[in-house]
């Protein structure tokens, strides 16, 4: 290889270096009904989002006293996920409990 074959010319070439974002994370929050019962509020928010009982009865007590309440924080494929299945059980114990996703 000659010298003329492994220069670039004047152009200089930088080295860029990938940028590493973080994922978008989104909040899933359990909204406020008038039907579904404390108790299965806080099932829900511990066996669903693995909260202890203590967490969960918090959370539970944040969605009935303002209206809704962050159950977690995860990206979108996970925060689909739990939403689906809360509707899920929610709709086979008969209560109408929503869960909503929200950009954090």
């Amino acid at each position: 290889m000659t010298n003329d074959q492994r220069q670039t010319g004047d152009a200089v070439k930088e080295r860029v270096a990938p940028k590493k974002a973080e994922p978008t994370v989104y909040k899933v929050l359990l909204m406020n009904d008038d039907y579904s019962t404390m108790d299965f509020v806080v099932h829900i928010l511990e066996h669903v989002f693995q909260k202890s009982p203590a967490e969960a009865y918090r959370v539970m007590m944040q969605v009935h006293l303002q209206g809704s309440g962050v159950a977690g924080v995860y990206p979108w494929e996970v925060a689909e996920t739990k939403v689906e299945t809360v509707t899920t059980m929610a709709r086979d114990a008969g209560y109408p409990l929503r869960a909503v996703i929200e950009e954090a």
